[in-house]
C-alpha cells in the first residue's frame, strides 16, 4: 500500500485542522493506520492509530481529547482531525500503514507540515 498525507498548513493556536491519508493498493481495510509527528529538533512520536475496521482508537497522552482518528476504508482514507492546536503541536505529521500480524508499521506517507502560532 502507498500513502499520501495531505491537509497541513498554518493555523492559530486554539484552532483546527484535519489531515487526510489517502492509500492506494488493495486491502487497505486490513491495515491498522496511525499518525506519528516529529517536531523540530526532536524525535518523531506516535500520536495515535485506528484499528482496520475504525472501532479501536488509541492515542497519545498528549493529544487525548484534542485530536481524533478516524477511517473510511470505502475511500481508502484515513484522517486526522486536530482541535484546540497549541504550538507545541507544530510538526511534521506521517500517516503509517501496518499490516493485519506484522509487528511493525511498514508503510509510510511522505509528512505534512502542521505549524501552529502563538
Amino acid at each position: 500500500v502507498q500513502l499520501q498525507a495531505s491537509g497541513g498548513g498554518l493555523v492559530q493556536a486554539g484552532g483546527s485542522l484535519r489531515l487526510s491519508c489517502a492509500a492506494s493498493g488493495r486491502s487497505f481495510s486490513s491495515y491498522t493506520v496511525a499518525w506519528f509527528r516529529q517536531p523540530p529538533g526532536k524525535e518523531r512520536e506516535f500520536v495515535g492509530s485506528i484499528g482496520w475496521s475504525g472501532g479501536n482508537t488509541d492515542y497519545s497522552n498528549s493529544v487525548k481529547g484534542r485530536f481524533t482518528i478516524s477511517r473510511d476504508n470505502a475511500k481508502k482514507t484515513a484522517y486526522l482531525q486536530m482541535n484546540s492546536l497549541k504550538p507545541e503541536d507544530t510538526a511534521v505529521y506521517y500517516c503509517a500503514a501496518q499490516k493485519l500480524g506484522a509487528l511493525l508499521f511498514g508503510y509510510w506517507g511522505q509528512g505534512t507540515l502542521v505549524t501552529v502560532s502563538s
